[in-house]
């Protein structure tokens, strides 16, 4: 399936938002993920059903000052 992943168009095989984290090597309860502008909440992320074409926001805090 196709996805443009933080801006990049991305072929991936997971099919929920859960098993498209590890597949983009992305790891931790804290990051916030949102697909087609859709906040979606952690405990939420293994339902969440992907589409051909979604498009996924993956943010990290970054540390620094």
């Amino acid at each position: 399936m196709n996805l443009t992943v933080n801006g990049e168009e991305k072929a991936v095989s997971a099919a929920t938002l859960a098993d498209l984290l590890p597949e983009l090597e992305f790891e931790g309860d804290w990051l916030a993920t949102a697909v087609n502008s859709e906040l979606i909440a952690a405990d939420g992320r293994e339902a969440f059903q992907l589409s051909e074409g979604d498009k996924v926001e993956i943010l990290a805090p970054m540390q620094g000052g």
